[in-house]
């Protein structure tokens, strides 16, 4: 049982670390060095260069989900029942299909709209449709990339506390 719960925390962390080191550290360095390097095409080649990061973070976190899931449930149907499992469980699938959602609906759309662009977005007008809808894409994958944290923190705290 030692090592389910050990491969619990283990892809907990690493789904957790993820999205903190992706928001908290990877975004503002890439955005801010090559803004710095050059403010329009710098900002357009740092949006690939993050969007291509946040697409290897939704296949780490499906793997990381997955292995939770198994190990979580794996522990409740050959030992002892883990604490709350059901609520457990329940947060872990919501992270996952907020993160599921994001990586198949948001991401692949905000992508659409950089591609048909052609360049900067925030070069286009205020009112144009397509920067309405990427920013729109843009504040939801935040909010959903923000709400998969806190699921993770949570997670995080329930297991600090057995």
């Amino acid at each position: 049982m030692r090592l389910l719960r050990y491969l619990y925390i283990l892809a907990l962390v690493i789904w957790l670390g993820g999205i903190v080191v992706a928001g908290a550290i990877v975004a503002p360095s890439v955005f801010g060095v090559l803004q710095a390097w050059n403010p329009v095409d710098g900002r357009v080649l740092a949006g690939r260069v993050f969007g291509d990061v946040l697409q290897r973070l939704h296949w780490l976190a499906y793997a990381m989900g997955s292995v939770m899931f198994v190990a979580l449930t794996l522990h409740r149907l050959l030992g002892a029942r883990p604490e709350k499992y059901g609520i457990r469980a329940s947060i872990m699938a919501v992270m996952l299909l907020v993160t599921m959602y994001s990586g198949f609906m948001v991401t692949p759309r905000v992508a659409a709209i950089q591609a048909e662009v052609g360049g900067a977005v925030a070069a286009l007008a205020d009112t144009d449709a397509r920067k309405v809808e990427f920013n729109r894409l843009h504040g939801l994958a935040n909010v959903l990339l923000a709400a998969t944290a806190i699921g993770g923190f949570a997670l995080l705290w329930w297991e600090a506390r057995e």
